[in-house]
């Protein structure tokens, strides 16, 4: 079981890691460790060092105690992903919280086409954020707008993407592997793809590998995460 400075009080501190199942938000990892250290620990502070979509998997840090004060310093490491684009059509979303839509060419696409677009994403780069996101607009957050139909104009941002890597071409999916900093929508790079290859793409899966030196192959599955801590006295 992975835990950091775990000498059994919580209050002191552990930053956990965690295998984010499919579907869980970062909120429902946090609260289910917070309800598991209730009995040893009463009112306790947990949180997450950046969130990750319901519709994706991967690492996520969790700090208990003390150590939420080092929660901004992991927020603003680097960050890999393994995404999985779909070209051929899009999404409001970017992803597939919503509904695919249009039929877009892509046959034209190579991977040594592809290969040259995606030249152009790395470095530094201009990125608007999804309208279904938990960017604050106005005070209130994009996608509370965006689910009543009242979707706001996002505002473009710099971003800083250090490499973007072809894993698998099999059109109309392809994966990547991308390595950036904080603030990149891995969705909003997916339709920025899409269209720079004149066609249309979305994020059809994401999967968060590393944020900074911590991998998602030394962190916890929840549910055995889970079993452990509310055995362990």
């Amino acid at each position: 079981m992975v835990l950091f400075k775990e000498d059994g009080d919580y209050r002191e501190g552990a930053l956990v890691l965690v295998d984010k199942p499919l579907h869980w938000t970062s909120f429902d990892v946090v609260n289910k460790i917070r309800w598991c250290l209730r009995s040893k620990c009463g009112k306790l502070k947990v949180g997450h060092a950046g969130t990750l979509d319901p519709l994706a998997t991967g690492l996520v840090i969790v700090c208990t105690g003390r150590w939420t004060k080092e929660i901004e310093s992991y927020m603003g490491q680097q960050k890999e992903y393994v995404a999985q684009l779909t070209f051929g059509g899009t999404t409001p979303s970017y992803d597939l919280e919503t509904a695919v839509e249009g039929d877009y060419p892509y046959q034209h696409i190579t991977r040594e086409y592809l290969a040259s677009v995606i030249e152009q994403f790395v470095g530094e780069v201009d990125q608007v954020p999804p309208v279904f996101s938990a960017v604050r607009v106005d005070g209130v957050r994009a996608y509370e707008k965006a689910r009543k139909g009242k979707g706001p104009e996002m505002q473009s941002r710099k971003v800083y993407i250090k490499e973007i890597e072809i894993v698998r071409f099999e059109l109309p999916v392809v994966e990547l592997r991308i390595v950036c900093g904080k603030g990149t929508y891995i969705r909003s790079l997916a339709n920025d793809l899409g269209k720079a290859c004149r066609s249309g793409a979305y994020l059809s899966a994401l999967r968060r590998t590393a944020i900074g030196d911590f991998r998602v192959e030394n962190a916890n599955n929840m549910e055995d995460l889970v079993a452990y801590l509310q055995e362990k006295p």
